[in-house]
């Protein structure tokens, strides 16, 4: 345990925060991260972050049977009093040892606004480790201009390279996705665009490479640098690009029905639905969760316009009701979501599905600017 509570004070917790831009399998690394600490002894409590409510990763990371905290409504730059709060409630119900924390994947200078103001202001309470930012391969490779495909805006690709410039490690995950001559084309790319950074790539998915990337979060700490310069009209512009959906739904049956293949059909529909209306997909993100069960998720990524749905999690039984909760991310006005997601729930859940939807919430918007709490510039 870590951080003063009731006015009592007991040994540092570490604070590792991976950052990473939406679609570069964070919340999938941040489990693994949980549960190889776990396994070696520790207390872990994790922090997620979004704009909006209704996370998957909230979900996804509490099916896994990990005690987690939600901060929405802004990054962790612009709600850092929050951040503060929420390790405090798990400090007074879990006493985690390490505390993990995933921002917004659309957050850039969360050294100056998160990572320096703790390490000043909370000292005493957090040994801060390096910044991790991963990065999706087929994506890294597209905004390094080292193949075609589709790619953001300008100022989209700004914050992307903005989160790059200030990691302390650059975490190519994914790497089975890319034959080594590729891999080894991007690595030497990203370490002449960001010169002095460690670069290392991994798999979340099957487990190579991360017991050298863990246990340099697990030991190391964060070095002293210059603050990177940021222009935060040009950053508020970017993220203004971006639409944001989160939706929940409940579905219900007379009948029971496989809620993987109904997960994967909706999120097809997404992806058809969400082309037409022009949409730039950096995220698109679902939970099915059965009325009936405890523990048991399914759960399906789609990270890019030109890849495919994939389950992650499944469910082992058949459902006759469950909670599906929806989050998208892409370049596309919010109105175009929201028509996407409209059109898909028509698609897939009405006529002979037998599967009845209701919307039981939704909210969709772009980001507002961002304002941090504190910014501590480093010269």
């Amino acid at each position: 345990m870590s951080i003063a509570t009731n006015g009592a004070t007991t040994s540092q917790a570490r604070y590792i925060m991976i950052g990473g831009f939406l679609g570069a399998g964070k919340t999938t690394a941040v489990c693994k991260l949980a549960r190889h600490l776990t396994e070696q002894g520790l207390r872990v409590g994790l922090i997620t972050n979004d704009q909006g409510n209704q996370l998957v990763d909230t979900a996804m990371l509490a099916s896994n049977g990990f005690p987690v905290e939600e901060i929405s409504g802004g990054c962790f730059c612009c709600r850092f009093n929050s951040l503060v709060d929420a390790a405090k409630k798990l400090s007074a119900e879990s006493r985690p040892d390490v505390f993990i924390a995933e921002p917004v994947g659309s957050c850039t200078d969360l050294v100056a606004t998160v990572s320096y103001p703790l390490r000043r202001i909370y000292g005493a309470d957090f040994a801060i480790a390096p910044l991790s930012v991963l990065v999706d391969p087929v994506r890294a490779q597209r905004v390094l201009g080292l193949v075609e495909g589709g790619k953001f805006s300008d100022k989209v690709t700004y914050i992307y390279r903005k989160q790059l410039e200030e990691a302390d490690i650059i975490v190519i995950n994914k790497r089975e996705l890319l034959p080594e001559p590729e891999l080894e084309r991007l690595r030497a790319a990203l370490a002449e665009a960001f010169p002095g950074r460690e670069i290392i790539d991994v798999s979340a998915r099957t487990g190579a490479g991360l017991d050298d990337w863990f246990q340099r979060v697990a030991t190391g700490q964060q070095s002293s640098r210059p603050s990177m310069a940021v222009d935060y009209e040009l950053y508020a512009e970017g993220e203004a690009l971006l639409g944001w959906l989160n939706a929940t739904i409940d579905l219900r049956s007379e009948n029971a029905f496989d809620g993987n293949a109904a997960l994967q059909r909706f999120a097809g529909a997404m992806q058809e639905r969400l082309a037409s209306h022009g949409a730039q997909i950096a995220h698109l993100k679902m939970t099915l969760d059965p009325d009936a069960g405890i523990g048991d998720l399914a759960v399906i990524n789609l990270v890019r316009n030109d890849y495919i749905p994939e389950l992650s999690q499944e469910l082992e039984d058949s459902l006759q009701a469950g909670q599906l909760i929806v989050n998208v991310r892409a370049e596309v006005s919010p109105d175009a979501l929201k028509a996407s997601l409209e059109e898909a729930v028509k698609q897939t859940f009405s006529g002979s599905s037998g599967i009845e939807a209701t919307l039981d919430h939704l909210e969709f918007f772009q980001p507002g600017k961002p304002q941090p709490t504190h910014r501590i510039a480093v010269p």
